[in-house]
């Protein structure tokens, strides 16, 4: 029990349950609940919610290769993995998206797409730590239960972090 703001974070990736809209706009009426990261994964959910919600709930991506596609159904920006890396590139495609320029948005996207695809290829955070390690940002190792990066992933994250100029040079 809490007045502070709540952001709702529905994964059904991990809990194995989708928040449906219908219960989302129910939850979006109790003050304190002003938000939600979506990664349920349809662009059609995220209208479906926009729709059921006041303009003052804010919606957010929870997967960064669906952010373009949700700001264009009402939501406003993301939750995201990927920043931790490229947070200009996103916070530029996302201004870019509000202030009409959405071919500039839709480039950036394209752009950043094979990192957005590579920092899942193992459960998160494993690639996360490993490209920040790859960008010169020494984070240290997962914890258990999850394990060091694959040399495969590794080689992989390389090859998209030099192609983003971001690849640390040691």
């Amino acid at each position: 029990n809490t007045g502070l703001p709540l952001m709702i974070y529905n994964i059904p990736g991990r809990t194995g349950v989708n928040m449906l809209p219908e219960t989302l706009a129910k939850i979006s009426q109790i003050r304190n609940y002003v938000a939600i990261k979506e990664s349920a994964g349809s662009v059609e959910q995220v209208a479906a919610m926009r729709q059921l919600t006041s303009e003052t709930f804010a919606i957010y991506s929870g997967d960064d290769s669906l952010t373009l596609p949700f700001l264009s159904v009402g939501a406003c920006g993301v939750v995201s993995v990927a920043s931790h890396i490229v947070g200009r590139e996103i916070g530029q495609m996302i201004d870019d998206f509000f202030a009409g320029r959405v071919r500039s948005a839709e480039k950036l996207h394209l752009r950043l797409l094979p990192l957005f695809k590579a920092l899942f290829v193992e459960p998160n955070p494993t690639p996360l730590k490993a490209a920040l390690e790859l960008s010169g940002f020494p984070v240290g190792k997962p914890r258990l239960p999850l394990l060091e990066a694959t040399p495969k992933t590794k080689e992989l994250l390389k090859t998209v972090l030099r192609d983003l100029s971001v690849l640390a040079t040691a």
